[in-house]
C-alpha cells in the first residue's frame, strides 16, 4: 500500500485558522480570478453581487479597549450527507432539476449549471449564503483586457443560474490526470490544493482529504479550537475553523446565554 493511501472515498475539506487570518481578502480575489467570477458594471449592489468566498469581520461587542476583532472567511460548506437522514446537504435535497449533488468520491458539492433553471430553492435553503444567483451573462470586456485573465478550464456561467465555491473542482480533474499519465492511483497531498488556500499569505487556510491520516487537515480538525459553522443544524460541513477565542467559537453556532461551554487553554510546553 503507497503512502498516504486509505480506505474508502476520499472526502476533501478545509480548515481556516482564525487566530492567523489577517482579513486581506487574497483569498476572495483569488477565489475570483481562479474561477472565472465575473466584475459587475456595478460592484455597488452587494445584493447581486457573487463572491464564492466571502470574508466577514466579527467583534466580541465589547468597548474599547476590550474590543477584539476576527475576520472569517466563508466559502461554501460542502455538507456531508449520508442517504440515512442523520444528516443531508439542504441544498442537494431541494433541487428539483438535480443540478447539485454531493458526490461520494470526493464529498465535494457539485453544481451543473447546465441544469439548473434558476428556482433558486437550493439559494434558499443554505443556511451559510453560499451561492449565489447569476442575474447578468459573464462581463470580460476585450477592450480592457479582461478576457486574458480568463481560466480556461472553467467555464463562465451564463445569467438565470445559481452557482457556488466548487473547491476548484478543475484542480481536482488536473491532478488526476497527472496521476494517470504517470500510471498512479494516489494523488499527493500538495497536486490537489484550492486557489485560496495557496493564496494565503498568513498561510490559513489548510486544504486535502479529511479520511486521509497523513493528510495535515485530518490532524488539525481533531484540536480541541476546531469547530464547524451552524453546528447544531446537522449539515456537518467539510469546512471547519480553528480558534482560541471562545467567543468566536460561540458566535459560530448561535449559542444563547449560558449554553457555551469555554475550552481550557492548553498551555505551551
Amino acid at each position: 500500500m503507497e503512502k498516504g493511501h486509505h480506505n474508502g472515498n476520499s472526502r476533501y475539506g478545509m480548515v481556516i485558522d482564525l487566530d492567523k487570518c489577517t482579513g486581506c481578502g487574497t483569498c476572495m480575489i483569488a477565489c475570483a480570478a481562479e474561477n472565472n467570477v465575473s466584475v459587475r458594471r456595478d460592484e455597488s449592489d452587494k445584493q447581486r453581487s457573487i463572491t464564492w468566498m466571502q470574508l466577514y469581520k466579527i467583534t466580541n461587542g465589547k468597548p474599547f479597549p476590550h474590543t477584539e476583532v476576527s475576520y472569517l472567511p466563508r466559502p461554501c460548506m460542502h455538507c456531508e450527507e449520508d442517504g440515512n437522514g442523520g444528516h443531508y446537504s439542504p441544498c442537494v435535497v431541494v433541487c428539483v432539476a438535480t443540478a447539485t449533488k454531493n458526490d461520494p468520491n470526493t464529498g465535494i458539492v457539485s453544481q451543473i449549471y447546465t441544469r439548473c433553471i434558476g428556482c433558486r430553492y437550493c439559494q434558499a435553503a443554505c443556511p451559510y449564503h453560499a451561492r449565489y444567483f447569476n442575474w447578468w451573462d459573464a462581463y470580460f470586456p476585450k477592450e480592457k483586457g479582461l478576457e486574458r485573465y480568463l481560466t480556461p478550464e472553467v467555464s463562465p456561467r451564463m445569467r438565470g443560474v445559481v452557482e457556488k465555491c466548487t473547491f476548484c473542482h478543475h484542480r481536482l480533474m488536473r491532478a488526476k490526470n497527472q496521476a494517470y499519465a504517470e500510471d498512479r492511483r494516489e494523488i499527493a497531498e500538495d497536486e490537489y490544493v484550492t486557489a485560496c488556500t495557496e493564496a494565503c499569505p498568513a498561510q490559513a487556510i489548510t486544504f486535502g482529504d479529511l479520511n486521509n491520516p497523513e493528510h495535515k487537515v485530518s490532524q488539525l480538525i481533531k484540536s480541541p479550537y476546531a469547530f464547524r459553522l451552524l453546528e447544531r443544524l446537522n449539515t456537518k460541513p467539510k469546512v471547519y475553523y480553528l480558534s482560541t477565542k471562545d467567543w468566536v467559537r460561540k458566535m459560530a453556532d448561535n449559542y444563547l446565554p449560558g449554553e457555551f461551554k469555554p475550552v481550557a487553554k492548553i498551555k505551551a510546553g
